[in-house]
């Protein structure tokens, strides 16, 4: 079993963050990409009310399903359970898991690069809600990954993507329902 742990920080843009990444000697793995995500449920919505997500994502020309158990906190860091494998036809995976009863409630998009900081993936997000940093790794090494990337962890959003754009629906009812680019 795999345990994702990870702080997700908003900030005002990537261009600094990238600046850092690449005086601290960090390696880019994949430049700008763009990414789609559909995230499933069966019709009562008993995975998001148990804090579980089933998602399949498209990054480029990869595709890949993922299930995540709830998550846990401490220290700002994000823990949960990960479960992921990559798929070849994403489509045909959609229509297996929608014949199970789990169909897409929501789709996301972004543009994302992803460098290797040490032992941290250090992820730059672009979408619709503004930008993001992401590092996933140790806890310990996200946590001073963070610090050395001068982002606070204390300013990491504790949700997911759907859980920030569900959030600023609720601020903003004209938004669209799904967090894609116009």
């Amino acid at each position: 079993m795999a345990i994702e742990q990870e702080i997700k920080v908003p900030v005002g843009g990537l261009d600094e963050t990238r600046r850092r990444l690449t005086g601290a000697g960090a390696v880019l793995e994949q430049p700008v990409t763009f990414e789609e995500n559909w995230v499933l449920d069966d019709a009562a919505g008993r995975l998001r009310a148990t804090g579980r997500l089933l998602r399949v994502r498209r990054w480029g020309d990869v595709w890949t399903m993922t299930f995540k158990g709830p998550a846990t906190f401490a220290g700002g860091v994000k823990s949960r359970q990960e479960l992921e494998t990559g798929v070849r036809d994403g489509a045909n995976v959609l229509a297996l898991l929608a014949a199970l009863g789990f169909t897409p409630v929501r789709r996301y998009q972004k543009r994302r690069e992803s460098w290797r900081l040490g032992g941290v993936v250090v992820c730059l997000d672009e979408t619709p809600l503004g930008c993001f940093v992401e590092l996933e790794g140790d806890a310990g090494d996200v946590l001073a990954g963070s610090v050395r990337l001068g982002l606070d962890p204390a300013d990491a959003a504790r949700g997911s993507y759907l859980d920030l754009w569900l959030a600023h629906r609720g601020l903003h009812p004209e938004a669209p329902e799904d967090m894609v680019f116009t």
